[in-house]
């Protein structure tokens, strides 16, 4: 597995956790809809975080081989 995805599945995980307590105490929403929330939007977060990861080392290496 991939450094990238590794670091995406950590924080995807915790992020979860922390938007499931967040929406529950704050909103007062049933747990329920507080799961879907913490599901849907860290998935859709992991998902920006993984190609963002992935389009900084791509060019990272791009431009350490131009000075190479």
């Amino acid at each position: 597995m991939g450094d990238s995805l590794l670091l995406t599945l950590i924080y995807t995980i915790g992020h979860f956790m922390i938007a499931v307590a967040c929406v529950y105490f704050i909103t007062g929403a049933p747990l329920e809809l507080a799961t879907i929330d913490a599901i849907v939007e860290p998935l859709l977060n992991a998902i920006w975080l993984y190609a963002l990861h992935k389009l900084y080392f791509r060019k990272k290496l791009k431009n350490r081989s131009k000075y190479d």
